[in-house]
């Protein structure tokens, strides 16, 4: 699944050849851990809708209109609260993506990260003891403030921390991580799907992986950039020499970033207003256009409500719940594939390849998926639109590697997170839009 953005870049120091030392590597899988909680979450939520213990306390009408469908369980999933609790994460990741670079700027990536943990831990906890819809809508608010702080921290951080050379491996770290949460969360719901108290085990072990990573967090130091940018030379020497190695001299890495953060403090414009100068245009554009034209081909709804999918055409519950455990093992194989081959053909080639392979497959999809939907009727006669879902591919990582990969002049380090914070927004308004979409059905 693409997530994260603009945020990093080749910058001033990308002349600086830093080593893959024990320290870099370390620091940067605990960064890239916080996307355990955005995957956790992409693959838990789907599969708990379907537990009828959880319908059953919830959204009993869903249950009713099940056993009064006949012909298409989409007509089953038809409730507005339900859509409200699903969507209730993507109106706070909308709000949280606003501030979410000002805040990355001031407190750091690195604390922003242990914030970003810290209330999703909450929100895990308050969604795993609900008692009622208000509790659970609550928590999941919480769940989207995390997540988008996280989502816009980590891979700011992974790119500031990453040697040049190797910075496209490194960065889809944070994608692999939030395979492995979707992974972990669609065999968790195939193992309790079957208990009443299923759904609290499965939205309450999210605090697993928000404990792991804002630990994690705590244990590690903020990246040299940052430091600069907020006044800390000394320690932004000490975090720069812990990540190049000892052996490495980084005073001129140092004065590079120095001299960079000396230039956007000179220039006090506002991050949101110099963005949209004619020298930045082209990467105002890609931050939008890539994650904008990525999340409609809807890969995110499908790893989202997989198991929901699954049921609508025809597959039982615990099958439903093993074919989302496969989708979920294919994209970690694709992005595991992008990793070992990111930095040696390039973001540009990855991006080119997911993208036909997107549309050869989304044809093939929909060769098969027509002539299927023509046998079924909506409920009271009227048919679904199709979504124009598809297959991700490999497209994904690279998108967010291919935002990461340009150079800045000037104002590099402000509008990093304003770049990164804008696309983090866009992709939290169209995952609400679509997946708003997706249960809100005519009636």
């Amino acid at each position: 699944m693409a997530v994260g953005g603009f945020g990093g870049v080749d910058g001033p120091v990308s002349s600086f050849n830093g080593k893959i030392t024990a320290s870099v590597v370390i620091t940067c899988i605990v960064a890239a851990s916080s996307g355990l909680i955005f995957g956790y979450d992409i693959g838990i939520s789907g599969g708990v809708t379907t537990m009828q213990p959880f319908l059953q306390k919830f959204f009993p009408s869903v249950l009713r209109k099940a056993a009064e469908a006949k012909t298409n369980i989409y007509c089953v999933y038809d409730s507005q609260v339900l859509t409200s609790f699903t969507s209730s994460l993507y109106i706070a990741g909308l709000a949280a993506s606003l501030v979410a670079s000002r805040l990355s700027a001031a407190i750091g990536r690195r604390n922003t990260m242990v914030l970003g943990g810290l209330t999703f831990l909450a929100g895990a906890a308050i969604n795993g003891g609900a008692a009622n819809v208000a509790m659970l809508i609550f928590g999941r608010i919480l769940l989207g403030f995390g997540v988008g702080f996280t989502n816009q921290a980590t891979p700011v951080y992974l790119s500031e921390v990453a040697p040049p050379r190797w910075r496209g491996a490194f960065n889809t770290g944070f994608q692999f991580f939030i395979g492995i949460g979707v992974v972990a969360a669609n065999c968790i719901n195939y193992g309790t799907a079957k208990r009443s108290w299923g759904w609290r085990l499965s939205l309450g072990l999210a605090v697993v992986p928000a404990a792991i990573m804002t630990i994690g967090a705590l244990l590690i130091s903020d990246t040299p950039s940052s430091l600069i940018e907020r006044g800390k030379v000394e320690q932004a020497r000490h975090s720069l020499r812990k990540v190049r190695g000892k052996d490495c001299d980084v005073e001129a890495e140092l004065a590079e970033l120095k001299k960079a953060s000396d230039v956007a403090n000179e220039a006090k414009r506002e991050p949101f207003v110099t963005i949209f100068e004619r020298q930045y245009r082209p990467h105002l554009v890609m931050s939008i256009a890539i994650p904008f034209f990525q999340q409609l081909t809807g890969i995110n709804i499908i790893a989202f409500y997989a198991p929901v999918l699954f049921q609508s055409v025809g597959f039982g519950n615990d099958s439903a719940l093993i074919a989302a455990i496969i989708l979920g093992l294919v994209n970690l194989a694709s992005i595991l594939v992008s990793t070992g081959v990111v930095d040696r053909f390039g973001r540009r080639f990855l991006f080119l390849e997911g993208g036909i392979q997107m549309f050869v497959c989304q044809v093939c999809f929909c060769s098969c998926y027509i002539p299927i939907r023509r046998s079924y009727t909506h409920c009271q006669g009227r048919t679904k639109e199709s979504q124009g879902l598809g297959p991700q591919g490999r497209g994904g990582s690279s998108a967010s590697s291919y935002n990461r990969g340009f150079r800045h002049k000037g104002n590099q380090q402000r509008l990093r997170h304003t770049g990164t914070g804008s696309n983090v927004h866009l992709r939290s308004w169209v995952w609400l839009v679509l997946g708003s979409s997706q249960l809100a059905h005519s009636k």
